[in-house]
This record gives C-alpha cells, sequence and structure tokens, in this order.
C-alpha cells in the first residue's frame, strides 16, 4: 500500500523584496498510513513550511506532493478544497475557535463546511469523540468561559468530526501548560491508535514528539535525521 502522504524534492522559495529566501531545500517524506510522525526543529528550520504544503494550504516552488494518492500539483484548487475538508483534520497553536458560538457549535462548523448529512451515526460518532475529549460537559459553553486545554480539545474535536484519514496538528500545545499539554498528545495518540487516523504534528517540543512512532529532524530547509521514537 503506498504512503498516505509522500513528499517528493520538496523546494519552498520566498522572494523579499530583490532576495530569494529557501525555506525547503529538496525535502523528500513520505508518511504511512496510520503512522504517527513527529517533525521537529528549531524556529526558521522550515517545518511549519512544510506542514502548510502538506495540508494544500499553499503549494511548493518545486517538487510534488501527494496525500492519499491525489498529486496537489495536478488537482484543481476546487478539488485540494474538497480533499482538505472532506480528508484531513487541522489543529493549529492558536485554537482559532468562533468566539460566539458555543463548543457544539464550533464542533458543527467543521461538518457544515464539508457539507455532509447529519444522520445518528454522526450523532453517536460525536459524542464519541467528546467524551473521548472529556468535554462532553462543556458544549454549551463559549471559548471564553473555558480553560486554554478546554479550547483546544475542542479544537481537536473539530479536526475530528468529519472522520479525517489525516490529522495535522501544527504546535498543538505551543500555548497549554504541561499539563493540559499531556491531555491533548495522549488525545492525538488516542485518536491515532482508536480511530485508526494518521497523525503528523509539528512541534519544538522534544518531550511532546516522544508520543510520534517516528520523530524527523529538521534544519535550515531540510530533514537531518529520523528515528524511531523510543
Amino acid at each position: 500500500m503506498p504512503p498516505i502522504i509522500q513528499a517528493e524534492n520538496v523546494t519552498k522559495i520566498y522572494r523579499i523584496g530583490k532576495v530569494d529566501v529557501p525555506a525547503l531545500r529538496g525535502v523528500s517524506l513520505a508518511v504511512e498510513r496510520g503512522e504517527f510522525v513527529s517533525i521537529v526543529g528549531p524556529s526558521g528550520s522550515g517545518k511549519s513550511t512544510l506542514f502548510y504544503i502538506l495540508g494544500g494550504l499553499t503549494g511548493p516552488t518545486g517538487g510534488r506532493v501527494l496525500v492519499e494518492g491525489a498529486d496537489f500539483s495536478r488537482i484543481s484548487d476546487a478539488e485540494r478544497t474538497r480533499l482538505r475538508r472532506r480528508r484531513i483534520g487541522f489543529v493549529f497553536q492558536k485554537f482559532n475557535l468562533l468566539p460566539t458560538l458555543s463548543a457544539r457549535n464550533n464542533i458543527a462548523v467543521a461538518r457544515d463546511i464539508a457539507g455532509d448529512n447529519h444522520d445518528a451515526s454522526d450523532l453517536d460518532y460525536a459524542d464519541k469523540i467528546t467524551h473521548m475529549l472529556g468535554i462532553a460537559e462543556r458544549l454549551d459553553h463559549r471559548p471564553a468561559e473555558m480553560s486554554g486545554g478546554e479550547q483546544q480539545r475542542v479544537a481537536l474535536a473539530r479536526a475530528l468530526i468529519n472522520r479525517p484519514a489525516i490529522v495535522l496538528a501544527d504546535e498543538p500545545t505551543g500555548n497549554l501548560d504541561s499539563k493540559n499539554s499531556e491531555i491533548v498528545l495522549k488525545m492525538l495518540r488516542q485518536s491515532n491508535q482508536d480511530l485508526g487516523q494518521t497523525v503528523l504534528m509539528i512541534t519544538h517540543n522534544p518531550e511532546a514528539a516522544r508520543y510520534g512512532d517516528r520523530i524527523v529532524h529538521m534544519r535550515d530547509g531540510e530533514i537531518v535525521e529520523q528515528a524511531t521514537s523510543s
């Protein structure tokens, strides 16, 4: 079975004035279906640029990216958007919750955007996810009435609600204390193990990276080392 995510010789160059600034220098990476991969590196290493390219949020300057066999360079913007909505769940350092909506409705927005019709199985799945994340009793609260850890768990529920094949998490514990960081990391691991989702997490935290099956180290726009997590 081919990798669920495959990057082949990906480059990214930003033009700043008259100067070309390379962010990625020929990165190749394969992520197997059901794998949990942590990508680590210092600020400026290119890890977040790679994240946005793998998620189809921006395009590479060179090389190609395949997600579930779809070549991002060969499909239309509309097809790429449709693939993102249905097959990829995003979790960001900033929770990006809508402040005027309850947690329940913030989660429901993702399903509405994907255009899915609701049925009994959807409701059962939503109930499973919110209980797994420990927010079932907080669904009628707005973000301002919740702790940072609770807000990130709502954001994670929103990412999982459409049963994505892939979860991309960019510094998901960056705004959390150690206790809530551990909760969110365990939930990502649980979504990988119990729900079968492939997880790719960007982090600068070595302790967080160890939750992955494999740790990929980046520096200066290149992958410099890969190792199985102990």
